[in-house]
């Protein structure tokens, strides 16, 4: 355990020597000013986008109750078991201010 949690350390704190920067350069992608419901789905793609509609009226347009949501609620909307899996680990990662939805929608694979 404390070997795994030190790699991730260990990875989020690579810097290059004396330039304070990153070790990785990552072009900035252009994120949405205001986030809701449908847009966050539009930028977690792989067709998580198709239950826009009922997981809005669901959780009343707010993004906020959608990240609350766990997954015995999502499964009783009829949410696929991959998708709930994608929606909750992108909620995840958006709660920790890691992930941002792009500005124009991921292409369904």
């Amino acid at each position: 355990m404390a070997l795994a949690c030190a790699c991730h350390v260990r990875r989020l704190l690579l810097l290059h020597p004396g330039a304070g920067a990153p070790a990785r350069s990552f072009y900035a992608q252009p994120y949405q000013a205001k986030v809701g419901v449908v847009e966050f789905l539009n930028g977690v793609g792989k067709g998580v986008e198709t239950h826009a509609a009922k997981l809005e009226e669901a959780v009343g347009g707010d993004l906020q109750r959608l990240l609350e949501t766990r997954t015995l609620r999502l499964k009783k909307l009829g949410v696929p078991c991959k998708h709930r899996k994608l929606i909750l680990s992108f909620a995840h990662k958006y709660r920790l201010g890691l992930w941002k939805p792009p500005a124009e929608a991921r292409k369904v694979q």
